[in-house]
């Protein structure tokens, strides 16, 4: 079984753990109902303990409607002064499924907040987030971890990737905090990226572009219903960035994915055929933003 130790990023504890019990457990179903959900900043796929038995019971949806409905949502963080800033102030937002949207935005405007909203890593004060028919906004954090852990692929500009985990770990503990581990799929998905002779080493043994691909491969394992891109090609060169966005466009195609990525490159946003502005949809305050 894994250990919320083992996700704290340090390379100390992590080296020491022996790679056999890692593989195992990825083999396993979990039989820890009686711990309780962890949500970790560097295990953006969901739960980490859960009962496996037990399903969050969502809403059935028409497939005539929108995988993805925003409407009235608000967030505000509070300053140094004492006071509350909003940052998001959108009245309406929708994604079709299997949809391609990119968001024009500069740093600090709240595109991230906006993204880390719809995840359901950070919850709103006002507003709905339907994805797949279930309202977001309105459940409790363990069950915003479970509906992300099955619906929703997320790229991160920083990778997020697990430092003690291999390449085909990473991926495979992508679909385990989902419903199973399939490492065949793993495989695969690393493949079609790239890294077929990378599946044993390490993040810091790879490259950034390297990373991303990983990265990708992670969010496209539980094969998600809507994929997020925060500025997914931030910190890769020119010629790695242009591979990683065709990487991304084509994986969520082959998959059905929808996929909602956010930027303020020019050369991204020019791929894209549907691209709104986020000083339209978001009426809040820009500057600053986290």
């Amino acid at each position: 079984m894994l250990r919320p130790t083992l996700l704290e990023g340090g390379g100390k504890s992590l080296a020491k753990t022996p790679r056999e019990p890692i593989k195992k457990s990825l083999r396993q179903p979990w039989r820890a109902a009686r711990a309780p959900s962890i949500s970790h900043p560097l295990c953006p796929f969901g739960v980490l303990f859960d009962d496996p038995v037990r399903k969050p019971r969502f809403q059935t949806v028409n497939s005539a409607q929108a995988l993805l409905q925003v409407s009235g949502l608000k967030k505000s963080f509070l300053v140094p002064d004492g006071g509350r800033r909003t940052i998001i102030d959108i009245a309406d937002f929708s994604l079709a499924t299997g949809e391609h949207v990119a968001i024009r935005g500069e740093s600090g405007s709240g595109k991230t907040t906006f993204l880390n909203l719809i995840s359901g890593i950070l919850a709103p004060d006002e507003g709905s987030i339907l994805v797949g028919g279930s309202d977001m906004a309105a459940l409790s954090e363990q069950r915003r971890d479970r509906l992300r852990a099955s619906s929703i692929g997320y790229i991160f500009q920083t990778f997020n990737l697990l430092q003690g985990y291999s390449c085909l770990e990473n991926v495979m503990l992508g679909m385990t905090f989902g419903a199973h581990a399939d490492r065949g799929r793993a495989l695969a998905l690393l493949e079609r990226v790239g890294l077929s002779q990378r599946l044993d080493h390490f993040p810091r043994q790879l490259s950034s572009g390297q990373q991303q691909r990983v990265a990708v491969a992670r969010a496209l394992a539980k094969r998600p219903k809507l994929v997020l891109a925060d500025e997914p090609t931030g910190n890769l060169d020119h010629v790695n960035a242009r591979e990683a966005l065709g990487l991304i466009r084509e994986a969520c195609l082959e998959n059905g994915a929808a996929l909602l990525l956010v930027s303020h490159d020019p050369e991204v946003l020019g791929g894209f055929q549907n691209v709104r502005d986020f000083a339209d949809l978001n009426q809040g305050l820009t500057g600053g933003a986290p």
